[in-house]
């Protein structure tokens, strides 16, 4: 299958970084618990890599399901609103996820940036929070660029009902 569309390549790269990323974690988990249980040694800092990577992985999965548009979405009150309403309110929403990624964006690049210069790192493996920071800023910004692009396109929604 071919993807002409960048944004869709690289929401689809996201996706899979983050599907790798949770493998590891349950990998890890795995590893973790059968040591603790069965030749009592444990894998230090692991509930602190599991913090880590289930945030990253979160917002790697973020790109994907924007650009598919598969956040929630209750229908019940438009359900009987015209097609006309129904593409304005879905372009409304667009822009607040617009929004809403690029806060968690900025806010994140402005963490990484105080993590990196306070070198701020977890209590028991020392990992950077920086890196932390930043494996949520660069998807997140991802995820506002394709959001921003479903706010501005142009679909006919009269097309659709044809």
């Amino acid at each position: 299958m071919m993807f002409s569309n960048p944004l869709e390549r690289l929401a689809r790269l996201c996706s899979i970084l983050g599907g790798l990323v949770m493998t590891g974690l349950m990998l890890m988990t795995c590893y973790s618990l059968i040591g603790r249980n069965f030749f009592d040694t444990a894998l230090i800092g692991d509930f602190e890599l599991t913090g880590v990577g289930a945030g990253a992985a979160i917002a790697l999965f973020m790109p994907l399901c924007q650009f598919k548009r598969e956040n929630i979405i209750v229908d019940f009150f438009t359900a009987k609103c015209s097609e006309a309403t129904n593409f304005k309110l879905d372009r409304l929403g667009d822009l607040l996820m617009t929004l809403i990624f690029a806060l968690l964006s900025w806010r994140c690049g402005l963490a990484a940036i105080n993590a990196k210069e306070t070198m701020g790192a977890s209590m028991l493996l020392g990992f950077p929070d920086w890196i932390v920071f930043t494996s949520m800023c660069i998807p997140f910004g991802i995820s506002a660029v394709i959001a921003a692009m479903q706010t501005l396109s142009p679909m006919d929604y009269q097309k659709a009902s044809t």
